[in-house]
């Protein structure tokens, strides 16, 4: 297996074992970038010449005899709504195209701190609004599963989808409001963790709705999750909803164990949506008998009809929170913005007075409601999405498909897990394993069990066709 091959959780024993430096990781990955990048267009901007320079002094680092933090000297790469300080920032929109940030976000610095060696910035839906992964005025990326024709990579993190998944970098950073780090992760066969609300600080981060987003990691294996996610939970005094969080170490829950007696909800299929692709639900019914065969008792339920509607109330709160943040130029026709995520935005004011309010306190009492729900079950089993990967040029942004299933996540205030559970036509399909709030452990334990007895996450896009 080559270096590019290997997950963080990898190359740190490796680094640690003196197998190779963090210099050759690097430059590794920065070879397949030069060569990838042109076709894929998964970065923004590449830090070559940074990177290098980092690796070097972990190198260094590593020298001392000290210990160093587990992803000391490790590659990563961020969504361009991660802000550093002196450096663009675009959010994605092409009116920002050389928008230079003025702070540091936490996600940067925590990882930063890590150890962690930045190889550059990475395309992304403009604004965050949107998940099939489309940017008409910056450029969609490639979904690598495909190099013939151009699909959909998701949204809104779809240059981290790719870059991933195109073994670019060994994980990235996303966020999700709706979706936008688990469906990528649906579309290009990743692992990818939804948070809790208020478990990653999003100071200097570039918001689209402040009431439901959330940074979260995605990478090729849930150990690689459960590392990120310890560097990353923690209080951020920039950031007040991070500050009641516990503090747990969540690479416990990839330790060897058991499932037995963990408890799983499995939807009635009659309950997901018409347009759910055949292939979707059989690889979702058989992560069910998987689940089953390593002692979970999963049950067949019936979600509250509501559950299923959720995608149209959590658009509202949304549109409302992102035109609220952009209302000073979304306006203005003159800005480079694309027809799309101006659209989404402006629905807002179409909104009925009083419409945003009564929605908050509407999610409050269904909250309310499903946590009591939830109670006699661990997780919920779920598709991520409906439909493999289309077309690019199928596209219709108006489509209800991509977030139908991750959004109510979001709205409800849960965790959840992204994991890739089969393919159709050699595209990837997903499952989300969903927990309750602040019980990633709980979802991590389900997805390192269901990773273990399956080999979805090992398989790769064929890049021979680039010169990888």
């Amino acid at each position: 297996m080559q270096l590019h091959d290997l997950t963080l959780t990898e190359l740190s024993t490796g680094l640690a074992a003196k197998k190779f430096s963090s210099r050759e990781v690097v430059d590794g990955l920065l070879g397949r970038i030069d060569k990838a990048n042109g076709k894929l267009h998964a970065f923004t901007e590449v830090y070559a010449k940074e990177a290098r320079a980092l690796a070097d002094a972990a190198d260094k680092a590593r020298t001392s005899g000290f210990p160093l933090p587990a992803l000391h000297g490790l590659p990563i790469a961020y969504k361009d709504l991660c802000d550093i300080a002196g450096r663009i920032g675009t959010g994605g929109s092409k009116m920002f195209e050389k928008r230079i940030a003025t702070e540091t976000s936490n996600t940067v610095e925590r990882l930063t701190a890590a150890g962690m060696v930045p190889l550059g910035k990475l395309h992304m839906v403009e604004f965050a609004f949107g998940g099939w992964g489309t940017n008409p005025l910056m450029g969609a990326p490639w979904n690598p599963w495909d190099l013939k024709t151009h699909r959909v990579p998701g949204g809104s993190s779809s240059g981290t989808g790719v870059a991933v998944a195109a073994r670019l970098t060994p994980a990235g950073i996303g966020s999700d409001t709706g979706g936008s780090v688990r469906i990528p992760c649906a579309f290009n066969g990743l692992v990818g963790l939804k948070v809790t609300f208020g478990r990653i600080g999003l100071s200097a981060t570039m918001l689209l709705s402040w009431s439901l987003d959330s940074i979260g990691p995605m990478a090729r294996c849930v150990e690689d999750c459960a590392l990120l996610l310890n560097a990353l939970a923690a209080p951020d005094a920039r950031d007040p909803t991070t500050l009641g969080q516990p503090l747990e170490d969540f690479t416990q829950a990839t330790k060897p164990g058991s499932i037995e007696g963990m408890r799983i909800a499995m939807p009635d299929s009659k309950q997901l949506p018409n347009f759910t692709h055949p292939d979707v639900s059989k690889a979702w019914q058989a992560a069910g008998r998987t689940f089953e065969s390593l002692g979970a008792t999963v049950e067949a339920v019936r979600l509250p009809d509501w559950y299923f509607d959720l995608s149209r109330p959590a658009g509202t709160i949304i549109a409302s929170e992102a035109y609220s943040l952009h209302r000073d130029y979304i306006e203005d026709m003159s800005k480079a913005i694309g027809p799309g995520v101006r659209a989404r935005a402006q629905a807002a004011k179409s909104f009925t007075a009083g419409s945003y309010p009564e929605e908050m306190r509407v999610l409050a009492e269904r909250r309310r409601f499903f946590n009591d729900w939830f109670c006699a079950y661990d997780a919920i089993l779920m598709p991520t999405v409906a439909v493999p990967a289309i077309p690019l040029s199928e596209v219709d942004e108006t489509s209800p498909i991509p977030g139908y299933l991750t959004r109510p996540a979001n709205y409800l205030g849960l965790c959840g897990l992204a994991m890739p559970s089969g393919q159709s036509g050699g595209l990837p399909l997903g499952i989300q394993i969903v927990g309750k709030p602040f019980a990633e452990r709980d979802v991590l334990r389900l997805g390192k069990a269901f990773q273990d007895a399956t080999d979805f996450h090992r398989r790769a896009p064929e890049l021979s066709p680039l010169g990888l």
